[in-house]
């Protein structure tokens, strides 16, 4: 998802009205076809359907736990010992654990929806990972066809007020730094949301082409998060023009490899039960609309700090023509491609890093969990995205020293000299 940064570049400088003229025949009609993309595409909403009561798709309401009683395991489990004894595996260490030390007898009561004020018994084993407290925040889910002593379960801990403070740390924080620019571009992240979350997800739901929907999506949130944050400049059209380039790179590199790789993107419960609810989905293309997604935060980082960098080139040395302004600029697009790639990668690696140890558990080769779908598709969606990000260092620097270079101020346009203050005509 694209982010509005808060790097300080300074006001750009003011260029020629032809100039202008040029850049606005290029991004008018982008920015129409958008709009048009947005409205053709645009959802009535998320399709309904019958719940399934499986793994997210569960009726949940809140609850809090009223008081917990600790009994002994035998009392409470129907779990039995293996008559063998045996705890070499897995099942029979759990049978094992089942009828040994103290489990948690927890009464929930139900705090939200029709059953508010319900009260159930959750049984939390000595071994479980999380156990529950006294006065904890809980979230239950609702399983209506179920016994009524079994129809509500605790399935998650309360954990929104951490994460709301967390949130509002990170808020306080980009204010304080980023000021006007931080406070824009917290706006650019909640509208970016927006779009995600009424557009982008709902559309695809619908049986849109997840594929479109994502770079008409990504479009939407690409202009109004980069415009919104770095104003309304050639400087950041030049961006926005470097930007929509690598995207495209990456769509048609994307939508080549996943089929060459035959990368269905159903691999884990997640994704099944969203092929199970929904058809129709294509999920090959839900991938590739991921990997677009994915890859636009980190786009529009790259873009803005190269065409920053070669406008504040020429700033400084307005001789300097295309040629030498992009040997200089991509001097310092090739510190920036190390450090982002080099985050890329990490960020998913630490993404799949369960996953990368289950494969390490099972020291399987390297060439085996390379091979695996369920890494295929973090390999693919790292270096796609990351040929994407490398692209777009020279393609934005290209763009930059090009527009820069033919910026010539009429008779009547008059610049600010350097140091910010204009001459007085002697």
């Amino acid at each position: 998802m694209a982010h509005g940064h808060t790097h300080s570049h300074g006001p750009a400088a003011p260029v020629s009205l032809h100039l202008r003229k040029v850049i606005a025949a290029v991004l008018i009609p982008f920015a129409t076809a958008v709009l048009v993309g947005l409205a053709v595409l645009w959802p009535g909403g998320t399709p309904a359907h019958e719940r399934t009561g499986v793994g997210f798709d569960r009726q949940t309401e809140q609850g809090k736990v009223v008081s917990v009683e600790y009994v002994d395991c035998k009392d409470v489990n129907a779990a039995q010992v293996p008559p063998t004894g045996d705890t070499t595996t897995p099942q029979g260490r759990e049978a094992v654990n089942a009828q040994q030390g103290q489990c948690a007898k927890a009464t929930i009561e139900v705090t939200t929806g029709n059953d508010k004020g319900r009260t159930f018994i959750e049984i939390v084993q000595p071994d479980a990972p999380r156990q529950l407290r006294e006065g904890q925040g809980v979230v239950v889910a609702y399983a209506p066809d179920a016994p009524r002593d079994l129809q509500y379960s605790v399935t998650d801990v309360n954990r929104k007020l951490p994460m709301v403070l967390l949130a509002g740390i990170f808020a306080l924080a980009v204010v304080l730094v980023g000021r006007l620019r931080g406070l824009m571009a917290l706006i650019a992240l909640a509208v970016s949301f927006l779009v995600l979350t009424f557009f982008i997800l709902p559309a695809i739901l619908q049986g849109s082409n997840p594929l479109v929907v994502a770079v008409v999506g990504s479009s939407a949130i690409m202009l109004i998060a980069l415009y919104m944050c770095h104003g309304l400049s050639a400087r950041t059209s030049v961006a926005v023009l470097g930007t929509l380039i690598s995207l495209l790179l990456i769509g048609l590199l994307g939508s080549l490899f996943i089929g060459w790789a035959s990368l269905t993107g159903n691999t884990d419960d997640n994704t099944g039960l969203i092929h199970g609810l929904y058809p129709d989905i294509d999920m090959s293309g839900l991938l590739l609309a991921g990997v677009i997604i994915g890859s636009l935060g980190v786009l529009d980082d790259v873009t803005v700090t190269q065409t920053s960098a070669v406008w504040e080139l020429h700033q400084a040395d307005p001789r300097m023509g295309p040629r030498a302004l992009y040997r200089a600029g991509i001097r310092i697009g090739r510190d920036h491609i190390a450090s982002v790639v080099n985050t890329l990668v990490l960020a998913y690696a630490g993404a799949a890093l369960p996953l990368l140890l289950l494969f390490s558990i099972a020291q399987s080769s390297v060439g085996t969990v390379a091979n695996s779908e369920l890494v295929a598709e973090e390999i693919v969606r790292t270096l796609v995205g990351s040929i994407g990000l490398v692209a777009s260092v020279p393609v934005t620097t290209a763009l930059a020293a090009l527009v820069v270079s033919a910026d010539r101020p009429g008779p009547s346009e008059s610049r600010p000299a350097r140091g910010g203050r204009r001459r007085r005509a002697k």
